[in-house]
């Protein structure tokens, strides 16, 4: 798969973790810039689904099994829609936290999908 892609998309989702956490701290709940921040993330992860989907039609395959890779591209794909959800229906502190933890969920996703594609999985 597109490795920088990848790389990118964990240290963003980490960038956006590390910033709802933080509103989380001062116990503000998700803003609207969370929400954009959530925005932009979301759509660099569906743009990963795209071209993890592309590589796959062109013939690449995946270390491990093609079916795993795919599902891990789609929940990484609506984990932060999801969160984004949970965190508008909680309007707390605890809502900003839930995308914190979206955030962190989707940058282990991004490592468990270069583990797939490469094969370095234990």
């Amino acid at each position: 798969m597109f490795d920088a892609l990848t790389i990118a998309v964990a240290v963003a989702a980490l960038g956006l973790a590390a910033w709802c956490a933080y509103a989380a701290f001062r116990d503000q709940p998700t803003k609207d810039w969370h929400l954009i921040g959530m925005a932009l993330v979301g759509v660099a992860a569906l743009v990963q689904l795209v071209v993890g989907i592309v590589r796959l039609a062109q013939g690449d395959d995946p270390h491990d099994s093609a079916t795993v890779f795919v599902s891990y591209l789609v929940g990484a794909a609506f984990t932060l829609p999801a969160a984004a959800f949970l965190s508008l229906t909680e309007r707390s502190r605890w809502g900003s936290a839930t995308a914190a933890a979206g955030g962190v969920v989707l940058a282990v996703l991004q490592v468990r999908l270069y583990d797939i594609w490469n094969g370095t999985s234990g």
